[in-house]
């Protein structure tokens, strides 16, 4: 997918995948989020090889990936409260005002338009405590007022050491931000000629 790629994020950093489709930006974030493996090269956290200790490595992060993964059953503040109950947070109803969702805490999320399923799953991302985010493409789904929303909680998050990894189509403006153009990393093919 991509070759000769190397790069460090220390704490309060932001680096954005950017790239056409296809180029790796979804793989890449999933490889980091360790649901797959490297094919060739190592991913470290502290020098330390993730693979040395992956469920370690999963704990320390939350990855947001086209999924919106929620449980149609469960309610907006239920949602929040299941993924703050698993690292440790306490902040759910804040987590559901963030992202404008605090009259909705009560409604089972079967019954939430897409743009309202996508905040909820970015809430949890302010309701539990991680050390890194893994965003794919999340601003998706979002009208202006909630990606300012989102800009907002990144900023917060970094501010306060966080670090964030995010993909994009859309240009993003998003302070200090490393961006890093998968596309410049795809391996080359073999010229060929037909004749």
């Amino acid at each position: 997918m991509f070759e000769a790629l190397s790069f460090a994020l220390v704490p309060g950093a932001a680096l954005v995948l950017t790239g056409a489709n296809g180029s790796g930006k979804s793989s890449l974030l999933r490889l980091m989020a360790g649901l797959i493996p490297p094919a060739a090269g190592r991913l470290a956290w502290g020098g330390v090889p993730v693979a040395d200790d992956p469920a370690c490595h999963r704990a320390r992060l939350h990855f947001v990936g086209h999924a919106d993964a929620l449980k149609p059953v469960m309610t907006a503040a239920e949602t929040v409260a299941f993924w703050a109950g698993m690292r440790g947070g306490n902040s759910v109803e804040a987590a559901l005002q963030h992202f404008r969702l605090g009259a909705l805490a009560a409604t089972p999320c079967r019954l939430l338009s897409a743009g309202q399923r996508r905040r909820l799953a970015l809430a949890r991302l302010v309701a539990s405590p991680a050390a890194l985010w893994l965003l794919d493409e999340p601003f998706n789904g979002l009208d202006q007022d909630s990606a300012a929303d989102l800009v907002e909680a990144i900023a917060t998050f970094r501010a306060a050491g966080g670090r964030v990894v995010l993909s994009t189509h859309a240009p993003l403006a998003l302070a200090g931000a490393a961006t890093l153009a998968l596309g410049d990393y795809a391996p080359r093919a073999p010229y060929a000629v037909s004749g």
